[in-house]
């Protein structure tokens, strides 16, 4: 999982889904993106991202506006985010398998029960990203509320999801022979026609710990209660990751425990808080992944405190198949892992952590400085890690941040930013970025460049030109040199802005001031 996207109301949330016998999934629409649709520069098109993927010497990145990606470190990029499929939809989740890559789109929608995620669909390229194909978001049509799935000799009752809302794909595992895709409303489901069709996958209900089709079993599959159409919701139905090691076995984190299947999905043993002597933390488990540590096989799982009070977040690891498990990191959340051969990298709420002992020690860092441009991340939360060679990619709201661990630097000890600014030649220059931008998970960067004074003030304006609030005044910053000022979205109350437009007034020493916008947009 991605959990960037924002999860409210998601282990209480009593939705509304309606269903159908009949698979409503439309045909993909595909878009050629080796033309026009694809753009190359010197930087990314955003800083937000939330996941990370690497193939060979590119790094892929899924953030704010698109996929971003760079096959030299970060010193060019090329953006495929500014048309169909994309047209900068939030990217959730991003994965791939030999030349198949796999795209979650995501957005969201004010609700009476407030802003609640929304998929927008899926994203597939079976040739190494050159084109892309949209599949619609996974879900039933709706002429009927209830449909039975075939397992084994058992008929299942399901509730068929028709709706976008909850129904956002947070995680993606892509074998070679299907692809899985993670939901809270949809919960766990397969293609093994590219997207043309994506079928349940039937898991464990929070009363049973393993099923195979060779068992007689009585229960629903369905995320939420709906008495009105007979059925029992499961929390282990509540799907949020997927992780798979090989074309056979698989790792679903659910709002119930961590499920193993060894046989492509089929069969399933469940491992709960509740159900073992040496337990997972927490049952709400957000992100799976695994490496291997002196010919031992490690699974890492970000675990966090679901319904039991007891609960509690962490990571945690077993080197069993899930038989026992040991905590570590206690109290930090987890968003994901990145790992070099038996290095495990965890980036959490409170920054990015290594470990090379398996998980025994942590060193970590939330403090993220580019010496050379002076640039320090506003934020210390991180949301996902990735490696190429030596050097060590973290993602957050703010951008992408490279380290070196090897044998010539340690982890952390030089951060190289690299966001979505743009170089400016003179102080009668100003922007802002990422724009528009989403004040409840990013914040503004503004962007200008000093002259031989050094004198700076900002100030912040709404449509109607009335002050929002003053960002600094008359404060000093190096002389002759471009500098980034962030905003976090609050007027001088301290409240968050609504969206709409703001312009922004750039005064530099005794210059006429500056003026720039920004679009604020949830």
């Amino acid at each position: 999982m991605r959990s960037r996207i924002s999860l409210k109301g998601c282990l209480a949330a009593v939705l509304i889904l309606t269903a159908s016998a009949t698979n409503a999934q439309e045909i993909p629409l595909t878009f050629s993106l080796s033309k026009s649709h694809e753009t190359t520069d010197d930087r990314p098109l955003s800083n937000s991202a939330v996941d990370l993927f690497v193939r060979g010497d590119t790094l892929w990145m899924g953030g704010g506006k698109g996929i971003d990606l760079t096959p030299d470190l970060g010193s060019t990029w090329k953006h495929f985010g500014d048309a169909a499929p994309f047209d900068f939809e939030d990217i959730a989740a991003l994965e791939g398998h030999g030349g198949v890559m796999w795209a979650s789109l995501a957005g969201s929608e004010d609700t009476d029960q407030g802003s609640l995620a929304k998929g927008l669909g899926l994203a597939v390229s079976t040739d190494f990203g050159r084109t892309w194909s949209l599949v619609p978001q996974p879900k039933e049509s709706t002429d009927m509320s209830v449909y039975d799935i075939a397992y084994g000799n058992n008929t299942i009752k399901a509730l068929a999801v028709t709706t976008d809302i909850n129904n956002i794909t947070y995680d993606i595992a892509v074998t070679g022979k299907a692809v899985f895709i993670a939901s809270f409303a949809g919960g766990l489901r397969s293609s093994t026609d590219g997207g043309q069709t994506f079928l349940p996958v039937v898991l464990p209900p929070d009363q049973i710990d393993s099923i195979s089709p060779n068992d007689s079993l009585d229960f629903d599959l369905s995320p939420v209660n709906r008495p009105d159409l007979g059925l029992v919701e499961s929390l282990n139905h509540r799907v949020f990751s997927v992780h798979a090691m090989n074309d056979d076995t698989l790792w679903v984190g659910t709002a119930g425990g961590i499920n193993l299947s060894t046989d492509g999905g089929v069969s399933w043993r469940k491992c709960s808080f509740n159900n073992q002597n040496e337990p997972i933390s927490g049952n709400f488990v957000v992100a799976i992944g695994h490496n291997v540590i002196g010919g031992v096989t490690h699974v890492w799982a970000a675990t966090i405190n679901a319904l039991n009070p007891v609960e509690y977040r962490a990571v945690s690891v077993t080197t069993d198949m899930g038989r026992t498990w040991r905590t570590t990191l206690r109290g930090e959340f987890a968003h994901n892992f990145g790992f070099k051969d038996d290095v495990v990298y965890v980036p959490t709420n409170s920054g990015i952590y290594r470990s090379d002992d398996g998980g025994n020690s942590w060193i970590g860092t939330s403090r993220f400085v580019d010496a050379s441009s002076r640039r320090v991340a506003a934020s210390e939360q991180c949301y996902a890690a990735a490696v190429i060679g030596d050097n060590v990619f973290v993602a957050n709201s703010d951008g992408l941040m490279r380290t070196e661990d090897g044998s010539e630097y340690f982890f952390g000890q030089y951060w190289t930013i690299l966001g979505a600014a743009r170089q400016i030649s003179s102080p009668a220059e100003a922007y802002a970025y990422p724009n528009p931008f989403a004040p409840d998970d990013e914040v503004l960067r503004i962007h200008y460049r000093t002259d031989n004074t050094g004198s700076i003030s900002i100030r912040i304006y709404d449509f109607a030109m009335m002050p929002v609030r003053v960002l600094l005044s008359n404060v000093s910053r190096q002389l002759n040199s471009e500098q980034d000022e962030v905003w976090d979205g609050r007027d001088d109350n301290g409240k968050q802005v609504a969206n709409g437009v703001y312009y922004i007034q750039v005064t530099i020493g005794d210059n006429d001031p500056v003026w720039t916008k920004a679009i604020a947009l949830q």
